[in-house]
């Protein structure tokens, strides 16, 4: 069985590392893998026996790229010429967002060649991000179909013809592989899902994209556990759509920015507009899940006063969400009611003439168990710093991800790792995760998943949090500046927190 973890010999191991850094993965591990090795099969059994229609459309395979890797790019057209049965595949087509890699240069002009034109290379003049490269891919590409994947993919035996027959009996279907993971250190080729479960595409109010395992109500819709279901949103980096529905969409909105966003804007604005995204488990796909992302956005960046992804999230939410879902998203992320988000009108425009849903009929009849991990928000009490009136230091999570203790530091009032957030139901969040206490100390930890509610009650008159299972305050402690929970004391100036909503300043 292929797809083994390869461990560098010591003599190699500096390059190794010096790779990481480069690229986000370990190039020259996949410097000493074969271009062609084989993989597991990690299909249901079920998946071997399905017969798929002889005239399926043909597709193009689009895989968008910015200083890749050489051979983590090439062992992707591999796969993809290997694997595919020959009559479904119209093409590759790799279009590069304007590289400076001496060796995607002449070298992959050259390379590219061996496959007869089933290859085609297109440049972009200059950066775009990832997100408008793929957009003029799907318009200068020739099949039928499009298949987005990533650039640093291995696609697994007999994986078109899945992802292409549910657009067969409904060209209205974007379909969506399982995606099996490859490691960045060993290039292991492993499956990170459990045997026979399924998982759909969901949210959480700060729009970070998360899975549910598949509901009950939907599983009972099919009669083989390896038929396609539906999902709500997609991951966004791998998926089919027809091309010309893809185009009549508008594809993806241009005013989003290099990437992030991208996946939700085009799954609302699938099932908003009459159509609707199947995941289907009979199509495996090896994706390496880099350890960081290995370039900046450049000018791009430039573009935004503020944080980019949140930039994209509020073009989206504004465009696509309605007034009760938006106050939820804003709740979550208070900081974006004042970042400029570009003008959405053709959107807006786009979205009356394709006499698209409400996002509540979204909510109710596709996305209803987002609701279950993630109900709805109650509103914010306060939110921003919270600064302790004995240090003049702001609550800080300290840059440290959950489970971890957090402390106090100097107010620079940017939000960031000082932005908190209060709700009238007790909790009190940071991001996505929670604050709480025990006798270790004062700690970030995962919100408890399908809850809004905490131990914080907040006394007004004066100005101490107090856990409510605890029965003590939340404290700096005089002598150590740590963080402590502490017997509550009205006078005590070291148990009391002024709440200020923050403005960062996005104009320089």
């Amino acid at each position: 069985m292929g797809g083994k973890a390869y461990h560098l010999p010591e003599s190699l191991k500096a390059q190794g590392e010096a790779s990481m850094g480069e690229y986000g993965m370990n190039m020259e591990t996949s410097n000493q893998i074969s271009l062609d090795r084989t993989i597991p099969d990690l299909r249901m059994e079920e998946c071997k026996y399905w017969d798929y229609p002889v005239d399926l459309p043909k597709a193009s395979v689009i895989l968008v790229f910015h200083n890749e890797g050489f051979t983590s790019l090439l062992r992707t057209v591999h796969s993809v010429i290997n694997r595919t049965p020959a009559r479904y595949l119209e093409e590759v087509l790799l279009v590069d967002d304007f590289s400076n890699k001496e060796d995607l240069n002449e070298k992959l002009e050259d390379y590219i060649t061996r496959f007869n034109g089933k290859v085609r290379l297109i440049r972009n003049k200059e950066r775009e991000g990832l997100i408008r490269t793929r957009s003029r891919g799907a318009k200068e590409s020739r099949g039928e179909v499009i298949v987005f994947l990533d650039a640093h993919c291995e696609v697994g035996l007999n994986w078109l013809p899945p992802l292409l027959a549910p657009i067969y009996s409904d060209r209205k279907i974007m379909t969506v592989p399982v995606i099996d993971g490859i490691d960045f250190q060993t290039w292991e080729f492993r499956s990170v899902y459990e045997p026979d479960h399924h998982y759909r595409g969901i949210f959480e109010w700060g729009m970070l994209y998360k899975e549910n395992e598949l509901p009950e109500k939907e599983a009972k819709k099919r009669k083989y556990n390896s038929e396609p279901y539906k999902s709500p949103t997609h991951a966004g980096g791998l998926f089919a759509m027809d091309r010309a529905y893809f185009l009549e969409l508008g594809g993806y909105d241009p005013g989003l920015l290099v990437w992030g966003g991208e996946n939700f804007e085009l799954s609302f604005k699938i099932w908003l507009c009459g159509g609707s995204i199947e995941w289907v488990p009979c199509s495996r796909i090896g994706h390496v899940y880099r350890s960081f992302m290995p370039y900046n956005f450049g000018k791009l960046a430039d573009k935004v006063k503020g944080p980019l992804i949140t930039y994209n999230y509020k073009r989206v939410i504004e465009t696509w969400f309605d007034e009760k879902h938006k106050a939820y998203f804003y709740t979550r992320e208070p900081l974006a009611m004042f970042l400029d988000m570009g003008d959405i009108s053709d959107q807006v425009a786009l979205k009356n003439k394709l006499k698209c849903n409400d996002f509540s009929w979204f909510m109710k009849h596709v996305a209803y168990d987002v609701y279950t991990k993630f109900p709805e928000l109650p509103p914010n009490i306060f939110w921003g710093e919270a600064k302790n009136q004995g240090t003049n230091k702001c609550l800080d999570s300290m840059g440290r991800s959950a489970p971890a203790v957090i402390g106090t530091s100097y107010c620079h009032g940017a939000g960031s790792s000082q932005l908190f957030r209060l709700n009238a139901q007790g909790q009190i969040g940071h991001g996505e995760r929670c604050v709480d206490a025990d006798k270790q100390g004062v700690k970030l930890i995962f919100c408890r998943l399908g809850t809004v509610d905490g131990p914080w009650r907040y006394q007004n008159s004066t100005r101490q949090l107090e856990h409510a299972v605890l029965k003590r305050c939340l404290s700096v402690h005089p002598e150590t500046n740590q963080l402590a929970m502490l017997r509550c004391d009205d006078n005590n100036l070291y148990q009391q927190w002024k709440f200020k909503e923050v403005r960062p300043d996005w104009s320089s």
